[in-house]
């Protein structure tokens, strides 16, 4: 009697909460049919359905580029043109470079001037030594300064004929002295020709470069001479 009487009471109990609280929820712990197949639903992995954030920025890129005037651009392109220095002209142009290579020609003055004093046992003056370097300094930088310029480069093909010929001539002409002049003579003439023997293989392009080696050992080849 007791226990019928317990549950009649919480029975009632239920109801008088429902409804105070406005709401005809009941607590649970058992799932239906819906719940069951949403817990088991696989997730949607086919990727975004409408357009990504990329492609709306991409799109607005494309918009602004039809916006932009033509004009602008032949302006710049013109900007770039004038401020880009013509192809094998040097950026420091023609004077600075001539001073740039001077320096370097006549350290090689100086170089070759020591080792033939070397060569024929001979003291070393280096007072003479230095000024024929600094006498030959004005004529290195004159040669850099009329082959550096403009015009030289709007022609590479008759620039390395040229210093094909200049080099040759004087390759062999150091080679003929070496092995025919007597000591004095060469001691004289060894460093300048030397000297623009090596410049006018470095300005030329590699196989110009090539074909002076090869003619300058050719000559020495065929008339029996040696280095020294």
């Amino acid at each position: 009697m007791a226990a019928g009487n317990r549950k009649e009471r919480r029975a009632k109990e239920s109801q008088t909460n429902a409804k105070s609280t406005g709401s005809a929820f009941q607590p649970s712990n058992e799932l239906d049919q819906d719940a069951v197949e949403m817990i088991l639903k696989h997730p949607d992995y086919s990727g975004p359905k409408g357009k990504t954030l990329f492609q709306l920025a991409e799109e607005r890129q494309k918009e602004l580029d039809k916006g932009k005037s033509p004009a602008g651009k032949v302006d710049e392109d013109k900007a770039s043109a004038r401020d880009a220095p013509l192809d094998g002209e040097p950026a420091i142009g023609p004077v600075g470079d001539a001073i740039l290579y001077a320096t370097s020609m006549a350290a090689l003055h100086l170089t070759l001037d020591v080792i033939v004093y070397s060569q024929y046992r001979e003291d070393i003056l280096w007072g003479e030594i230095f000024r024929r370097a600094a006498t030959a300094t004005p004529i290195f930088i004159l040669l850099v300064y009329l082959t550096h310029v403009d015009l030289s480069y709007r022609f590479p093909i008759f620039r390395d004929i040229a210093f094909l010929a200049g080099s040759i001539v004087a390759g062999c002409y150091l080679v003929y002295s070496g092995n025919k002049h007597g000591y004095f003579h060469v001691m004289k003439a060894a460093p300048p020709v030397g000297t623009l023997w090596i410049w006018g293989v470095v300005e030329m392009s590699l196989p110009f470069a090539a074909l002076s080696a090869i003619a300058v050992f050719g000559f020495t080849w065929w008339n029996g001479f040696e280095f020294f």
